[in-house]
């Protein structure tokens, strides 16, 4: 009788299940993406024993290459991710997984001499049993027709084992080019097929908030109206455009940031609680929030969103240029870099609680929270010693770069009669996070857990909120009229002035 019964690795004292026999396909695989993220992480999970022994890596792409060179071309980003810690015995062992294809992405020819037959003595060789995973790590340009070449030769089928389809942000540009994506992979794959990935959800302390607020008592029963006075989701980057000008004219903050990072943290901190730990219930508990988002009114729309775009400035001291200045970025640009949204959800847990998120380039500082801020206490007891208002509880959930958790509350202050000093009980995640984002995904996708990825059904709400808000902007706002922010700062006024006028401020960035 065949033995089922999954096995598991201790990798910093966490007890990581081995996935089962299985090949992974990348397409992009001579690109940054798989270079700087998947073939490091790749790496790690092999030197850390969490890749089943019977497995192998197929990479595929427009290059003309051998098996050889593309070993070769995998060798220095991944020890250069790692230095001292890389280990050449490990490598060499790691690399005998690695084989290469060159493939014409546009033409179903390719796939079946290039693909298909390539595959099927690799599967022999390692044993993976017909389980593929194809990793789309390519530009969205080309989605389409991987997606329906993998259908037309056959190789998006179960027919002989268990296929599943990986795919990059952004998943669609707005709500009818998600539409249209979604159709196509429904001609060939099962839902359960595939999966939309977002790295975000994979960061150990976003998967911590799940158990924070639903494994602890003392925190659920306040995480409501009631209690809370008002959300803030911050994600700041002090790096400009870089080398992505291409992607990013197109897209701007709202298509890159919002409708994955921001809203995820917003879906995950709203949600109501599923009725187990399952992917599914997860994930439809995700997109319920977005069903009670109430629409931005287009006529008023300055109320609730600001936008902007950096200027020159000084980030770490050193000077920056500004977004137009940056190679690749047209010099009348009107593409926003920054954004900040007020968003409420009409249920009965979030009525009239307003959610501030932010995201911008080019800020004065790095970093990734979720802030709940409490609200004040109803009735002030103290001696006007104490002051006018008294700071409110604020619960802070850091996502990165230091990963954490803290609580401030008052305590008195010792040797004065009255006075009240804020303390801040503090957890930090930095000395215990066992895996990366990315090599979380690469391991449940190999599992077929789908709990990290995104739905169909989310993707299309988030998209048919937030297209009527990037239309709208898109045909009113000019190189002219677009409020600039200096480099190294926390963005333009206009966001500011979205909390100031409820008589709130944003933390600083």
């Amino acid at each position: 009788m065949k033995n089922t019964t999954p096995s598991y690795r201790t990798v910093h004292a966490c007890e990581i299940q081995i996935p089962g026999p299985c090949c992974l396909v990348i397409f992009g695989a001579s690109g940054d993406l798989t270079k700087k993220k998947l073939m490091p992480s790749l790496y790690l999970l092999h030197k850390n024993g969490v890749l089943p022994d019977r497995f192998f890596i197929l990479g595929a792409g427009r290059e003309k290459m051998t098996s050889e060179q593309f070993r070769a071309a995998m060798l220095a980003p991944v020890q250069e991710a790692y230095h001292e810690e890389f280990d050449r015995q490990t490598w060499q062992a790691f690399s005998e997984k690695l084989s290469y294809s060159a493939i014409d992405y546009a033409h179903e020819a390719s796939y079946a001499e290039g693909l298909r037959d390539k595959l099927r003595p690799l599967e022999q060789k390692h044993r993976t049993n017909g389980t593929r995973i194809f990793y789309l790590a390519v530009p969205p340009t080309v989605f389409e027709d991987i997606i329906n070449n993998l259908g037309s030769t056959g190789l998006s089928g179960e027919e002989q084992g268990n296929s599943r389809i990986v795919i990059e942000k952004p998943f669609g540009r707005d709500l009818a080019s998600s539409r249209r994506l979604n159709g196509i992979l429904q001609k060939h794959f099962q839902e359960r097929q595939v999966y939309r990935i977002d790295h975000y959800l994979a960061k150990e302390t976003v998967q911590n908030i799940l158990m924070f607020r639903f494994a602890n008592s003392i925190f659920e029963p306040l995480w409501n109206r009631r209690y809370i006075d008002h959300v803030q989701i911050t994600v700041a980057e002090t790096l400009g455009v870089e080398r992505r000008a291409g992607y990013y004219e197109k897209a701007g903050v709202l298509r890159d940031m919002f409708q994955n990072h921001l809203f995820q943290l917003l879906a995950v901190i709203a949600m109501e609680p599923p009725p187990a730990f399952d992917a599914d219930l997860v994930r439809d508990e995700k997109a319920k929030v977005f069903r009670s988002v109430r629409p931005w009114p287009l006529e008023r729309l300055d109320e609730f969103v600001a936008i902007g775009q950096y200027g020159a400035g000084t980030v770490d001291a050193s000077p920056v240029p500004g977004y137009r200045e940056e190679a690749g970025v047209s010099a009348g640009s009107a593409t926003p870099t920054f954004a900040a949204m007020k968003i409420f959800i009409d249920n009965w847990r979030w009525n009239g609680v307003p959610f501030y998120l932010r995201s911008g380039k080019r800020l004065a500082g790095r970093k990734t929270e979720i802030a709940m801020h409490f609200k004040q206490v109803p009735h002030a007891m103290f001696p006007e010693t104490v002051g006018a208002s008294i700071d409110p509880n604020t619960l802070v959930l850091r996502i990165q770069p230091d990963e954490g958790v803290s609580l401030m509350y008052q305590t008195k202050t010792p040797g004065s009669k009255v006075c009240l000093t804020p303390v801040i009980m503090d957890y930090s995640y930095s000395r215990s996070v066992a895996l990366s984002a990315y090599e979380w995904v690469l391991l449940d996708c190999m599992q077929g857990d789908q709990m990290l990825f995104t739905s169909q059904d989310w993707v299309e709400r988030t998209w048919s909120l937030l297209t009527p808000v990037i239309e709208k902007l898109e045909q009113t706002v000019t190189a002219e009229t677009i409020p600039l922010y200096a480099a190294g700062s926390d963005g333009p006024v206009e966001a500011a002035s979205l909390l100031a006028k409820d008589g709130r401020q944003w933390r600083p960035v």
